[in-house]
């Protein structure tokens, strides 16, 4: 089970439609003093994903050819619109969050999702949108703690991955799953390993025709060679388990 208590066939995967949109992604290569090179869009950053991954390692160039090009990517939520994403994905399928989901955005007027709207909520009207009492509570949670630290709004782009995690996971309710989700659905990294995400790990006991689901520290030794694409890789098998939607499937 993961974070969330996730028990085997439940689906991990967010509701979120995955597509290539024109967005660069910035590489940490930027330089003062020669003119700075434009970071690679995500079609670039992917071809070059595949290309690694498919020298790398055996299992993947045979599902990046099955699969195709990678479709994924990052939502255009703001923070918290993104972390209640998340939160309300916990421990269901992508099915049912979307729904979820939805009608929690109608209730509060549409996206982006306005905190003091959703202030004015009851529990009735939580429930009614499908939203269970524990995630209520974490939802609250992320609220509170994002009026206590407006920085962390503005700057958590700036944030590496460490950090992000390190601030997300003080939030009750919030575990490395959650944060893990965060980051490559809100901020789309390139190298996250959800290492207690069920699809994941089902995924790489099928591909890699393990004995038993691996461990955490298990396949984070294995998913050494896919660095520094660990979300693309993710990304192909979830696909290869249909467990990720294709491009175009929408919220």
């Amino acid at each position: 089970m993961d974070e969330c208590g996730r028990p085997p066939g439940l689906h991990p995967v967010l509701l979120l439609p995955l597509e290539i949109c024109p967005a660069r992604v910035y590489d940490g290569r930027m330089s003062s003093k020669t003119p700075a090179k434009a970071p690679p869009t995500r079609a670039e950053l992917y071809a070059k994903a595949v290309r690694h991954l498919s020298r790398r390692c055996p299992v993947l160039k045979s599902l990046t050819a099955r699969v195709g090009p990678c479709t994924w990517a990052p939502a255009s939520d703001d923070p918290f619109t993104m972390l209640v994403r998340c939160v309300i994905s916990q421990q269901i399928s992508t099915k049912a969050a979307r729904s979820i989901f939805d009608k929690l955005t109608a209730t509060v007027g549409g996206l982006p999702i306005d905190r003091d709207r959703l202030a004015g909520l009851t529990e009735a009207d939580f429930k009614a949108c499908g939203v269970s009492g524990p995630k209520q509570r974490t939802i609250w949670a992320v609220a509170t703690h994002l009026d206590a630290n407006p920085d962390l709004v503005q700057k958590i782009e700036s944030h590496d991955d460490d950090q992000v995690r390190t601030h997300l996971t003080t939030i009750k309710g919030i575990g490395p799953w959650t944060a893990d989700m965060y980051l490559m659905f809100g901020l789309g990294r390139p190298d996250v390993l959800p290492v207690g995400d069920f699809g994941l790990r089902a995924g790489v006991k099928k591909f890699y025709g393990l004995a038993e689901m691996p461990k955490p520290l298990e396949l984070v030794t294995l998913a050494e060679n896919w660095q520094p694409y660990r979300s693309v890789a993710t990304w192909y098998i979830w696909r290869g388990l249909e467990l990720a939607p294709q491009a175009g499937e929408g919220k």
